[in-house]
């Protein structure tokens, strides 16, 4: 194995439909009109010396390294800034430019350290030099304090040559403008911010662009100073949210040295965030548990078994549960941070191996409504565009999601569509960082009351409709004739108006109206323009969330806004293989590719192809689990990779439901909050040991092919068949490849997807068949799946979580860029320099009525419970409404939480919590009673 090295082409890439062809060092060149002569001599293997110039950023023409001659013409030009043209004969190689180049060379030598692993050195070798010839006496920056503020990389300008190349990457891939040149002449340098700023007091948000962007490393990754360049690399992809970048692991001597973003990885275009790029050493964690674990009772310490010992234990105990209970007296759920392949397993154990459906998944918890809804008027259970797709839209519609801070790779991507000139409509409680950012600002925010999207989706609809606006050759050609009358009478109702809404939503009727429009019309004066939608959490977790996201599908069909790139809804899924949980078949009423279990014919092929018959009952939902197990009827279970008492809504709740199990096997690389409660621990693996495929937002799915061999010594897929062979079910397996065989052969939409084709493309998005064998970018073409789109009525039913004089506040909850998830992951890097803690924020009116100040310890109490956190004022609010995150295990957010849901799904309602919150010195009962029963809980024999 060696270092995957991905050749730079030295200024993008250019699409034209024309061509022009020229002559680079007597060889022909085609290139398209546009390209470069630096880019067209690349694509030619002729490689021109440059410093400042990489294909991931436009051409800058600082560096003079880059110099031609073009026949015919004077001087000698930047070839990254000369655009090719026909018939042009360019010569790259000449004693003119030899002498030009190294004289240039000597001047940046003058002022740059010596050393020979420096990338300067290695390219003045390449012009035939080795130092300079004035030497370094003179007054140079060779003295230069370096900057290890970031915990990730330093800055070293003794190294810095002043190419901007980070600059620019800070503003045209990442979007942050967080670095700049200060000073003029010599003393020009680069600045993170505010003078005197370091990188961490900076707006700087570690995506690494910089630090991939240095030509000199004067940016480096810290882990590289301190432990080598890699000697190998391997390409996997990114374990966090739901954009699945595409990454280099790059390894030496066996040890990870660090995350590379991948140039061809297809979601993520050679971008990063903190996470993805630096966040990724909890897999070596201390914590991380490489033994299975037994004992009796959740009290007693954990004893350190062998494979066998603790599989046989668990089956045991599981086989007694059924003995007393029932066959349905057990279940499962699959983990959103695992492969598809180890996910297939999990649902096959549970529905060979124990009988039954009672199978979920994280999904439940907060895209169920998505799969429910998009499935409902589509005909399927999935987004419909991919992520590229948002740089040829003309309007975006953000709803209910925050990109920058919980998919913010992507988040990146639509700002740079956004300061191209498209437009913007943020729908959000909160002021998020789109509503105004460097270079970037809503043209409308609607903040909206919690709880009231249906309302306002369907005042949007209206106006659309009572003014005109909807794309009736679309609808006409597109969508059900009956369906749409019949919506048609229901959403021209007075009740669905802007007005009538406001007394809902408290947003001033205007901005509505104004928002339906541009988005109606895509911005155009002709009604032409693209408009997208794009959702998060802040639609689903509603009581209404299934509502309201067949409320956003009218909207784009209304619109004529499906089919074809640049619109689209696209939900913005949470974690990184979410998506893939829900097609592998974790619903409990769902085979994989969204079959019912109910469907004999679809059964059927299961059955022959598994050797055994299968429930036809669906099974339980997870709080339908946790309900029996409180209720005493559900006493067993298989979770894999979740933490169900740290996520979960009502903690009390599900605490109850937990310690009422007579077997709970947690399979996770920690002990986290669930495995409190647990009889049995199997560690799992982390994405570095894997060797399968996730499936991110736009249903592309990727390899995740394994760096490292596993710390606890088997594949997870492996672990979970040793589990089904001793149930008495024989489930085996020699690859994970073996296992993406089975699910082609048994579900349509992957019929023909396997790793080899994956590894071919890069990626591929499914429906992947015989009719779209290269899978399926874009959704809905030509004709909806379910055939005609089917218009929903949508009825707004308020949330029966109201606020009162006893509760006045609505708490809302969602994420931060640093931390991810419940934090398993990122609380054991680096990351929680910027996040160690779950605070409060409030608005100064509700802090003033209350006598709160900025850090305050307060009490946030609910009809649920209770729990204390600081306190931050923040003009991110409105009045009414409290946010926090929900990453830190003793914050206890979810014990307020209530555990009303959507109801079609059961999602919780996480998004509406009526809370007070008062000034308080002490933690809440909760958190006393955590902190001892988390000690209690978690000793480990010696």
């Amino acid at each position: 194995m060696t270092v995957i090295d991905e050749k730079d082409y030295g200024t993008p890439a250019v699409t034209s439909d024309v061509t022009v062809h020229l002559e680079i060092d007597g060889k022909a060149v085609s290139v398209s009109a546009g390209t470069s002569v630096m880019r067209a001599a690349a694509e030619a293997d002729t490689d021109i010396p440059s410093l400042c110039a990489t294909d991931c950023l436009e051409s800058f023409g600082s560096c003079r390294l880059c110099l031609v001659e073009v026949e015919g013409r004077r001087g000698t030009p930047a070839s990254c800034t000369t655009p090719a043209e026909e018939g042009m004969k360019v010569i790259t190689q000449s004693p003119r430019l030899t002498t030009l180049r190294r004289g240039v060379m000597d001047l940046y030598l003058s002022d740059h350290p010596s050393g020979d692993d420096l990338p300067m050195q290695d390219l003045a070798k390449l012009l035939g030099m080795t130092e300079s010839r004035y030497g370094t006496d003179g007054h140079n920056h060779l003295k230069s304090i370096i900057d290890d503020s970031n915990p990730y990389f330093s800055f070293d300008p003794n190294q810095c040559i002043l190419c901007s190349r980070c600059v620019r990457a800070c503003e045209e891939v990442q979007g942050t403008f967080a670095l700049t040149v200060e000073g003029r002449g010599f003393d020009s340098q680069i600045s993170a911010g505010i003078a005197g700023e370091d990188f961490l007091a900076s707006d700087c948000v570690s995506c690494g662009a910089c630090v991939q962007a240095c030509p000199t490393d004067s940016l480096l990754e810290k882990n590289v100073i301190e432990k080598g360049k890699p000697d190998h690399s391997v390409i996997t992809t990114c374990a966090y949210c739901g954009v699945g970048c595409g990454f280099k692991a790059e390894v030496k001597g066996g040890e990870v040295v660090r995350m590379t973003p991948w140039k061809d990885g297809q979601a993520n275009h050679g971008h990063s965030c903190v996470k993805g790029r630096f966040a990724w050493e909890y897999a070596f964690h201390a914590d991380r548990i490489t033994k299975p674990m037994i004992r009796e009772k959740i009290t007693d310490p954990w004893k350190a078994v062998s494979w066998d010992e603790a599989i046989a234990y668990g089956a045991k105990r599981l086989k007694a549960v059924q003995e007393q209970y029932g066959r349905k007296s057990i279940g499962g759920i699959s983990s959103s941070r695992c492969t598809n392949e180890e996910v297939y397993v999990v649902q096959k154990l549970v529905r060979a191996g124990f009988g039954n459906n009672n199978i979920d998944t994280c999904a439940r918890v907060c895209h169920s409504p998505t799969g429910y809804g998009l499935n409902q008027t589509f005909g399927t259970s999935a987004g419909t565009q991919t992520f590229d797709s948002v740089m040829d839209a003309d309007v975006i519609l953000v709803i209910g999601a925050n990109p920058t801070e919980a998919h913010p790779v992507f988040g990146s991507q639509m700002k740079r569509r956004l300061r191209q000139g498209a437009r913007l409509i943020v729908i959000d409680p909160r002021v998020i960082d789109l509503v105004k950012t460097p270079h970037v600002a809503a043209e409308l925010h609607l903040p909206l009351k919690p709880g009231t999207n249906v309302a306002m989706i369907n005042a949007l609809a209206h106006v659309i409709l009572t003014e005109g606006l909807e794309d009736k050759a679309y609808i006409k050609d597109r969508c059900e004739d009956q369906a749409f009358a019949d919506w048609c009478a229901f959403i021209r109702d007075e009740k669905n108006s802007p007005e009538m809404a406001e007394q809902y939503t408290r947003v001033a009727a205007a901005d509505v109206r104004a928002a339906a429009r541009l988005y109606a019309t895509g911005g155009g004066l002709d009604h032409k323009g693209n408009s997208a939608i794009y959702y998060g959490l802040g639609v689903t977790e509603h009581s209404q969330g299934s509502t309201a996201v067949m409320g956003l599908a009218n909207l784009a069909m209304l619109t004529g806004n499906v089919g074809f790139s640049g619109v689209g809804v696209n939900p913005l899924r949470g974690q990184n293989n979410v998506q893939g949980s829900c097609d592998m078949g974790s619903f409990p009423h769902e085979l994989p590719g969204y079959r019912p279990v109910g469907d004999e014919a679809v059964r059927g092929s299961f059955e022959k192809d598994w050797g055994l018959k299968l429930d036809p009952e669906p099974g339980l939902r997870i709080p339908g689990m946790f309900d029996e197990a409180v209720a005493g009827q559900y006493r067993g279970m298989y979770i894999q990779g979740e933490d169900v008492a740290q996520s979960d809504p009502n903690t009390a709740h599900v605490e109850a439901a937990l310690r009422n199990l007579d077997c709970l096997i947690v399979q996770d690389l920690f002990l986290n909050e669930t495995a409190r409660f647990a009889h049995v621990f199997l560690p799992g693996t982390s994405f570095l040991e894997k060797d399968g495929t996730f499936t991110n937002a736009e249903r592309r799915i990727s390899m995740v092919n394994k760096v490292l061999e596993p710390v606890a010594g088997l594949d997870e897929w492996e672990i979970t068949c040793r589990l089904s062979r001793a149930m008495g079910y024989d489930m085996h397996y020699d690859t994970s490849a073996e296992i993406m065989g089975e699910i082609a052969r048994l579900t349509p939409t992957f019929a023909g997807v396997s790793f080899d084709k994956i590894k071919r493309q890069g990626s591929v998005q499914w429906p992947c068949n015989a009719d779209a064998p290269d899978g399926t970018p874009i959704m809905h073409v030509d004709h909806f799946v379910r055939g005609k789109g089917h218009f929903v009525i949508t009825e707004f039913v308020p949330t029966e979580e109201k606020v009162t004089r006893r509760f006045p506040l609505i708490l809302t909850t969602g994420r931060i860029l640093s931390q991810y998830n419940v934090g398993a992951q990122t609380r054991r890097t680096e990351n929680n320099i910027w996040h160690e803690e779950d605070v409060l924020e409030i608005h100064q009116q509700d802090a003033d009525d209350r006598g709160i100040r900025d850090g305050d310890w307060v009490n946030i109490t609910s009809r649920m419970g209770e729990t204390t956190l600081k306190a931050r004022i923040s003009d991110r609010m409105q009045p009414g409404v409290i946010f926090t995150t929900f990453h830190m295990p003793k914050s206890g957010a979810n014990v307020v939480t209530t555990d009303n849901a959507d109801w079609a799904t059961d999602c919780p309602e996480y998004k509406v919590t009526a809370v007070e919150v008062r000034l308080t010195n002490h933690q809440s009962d909760w958190q006393e009673e955590f902190d001892h029963f988390s000690e209690e809980t978690r000793h480990i024999a010696e």
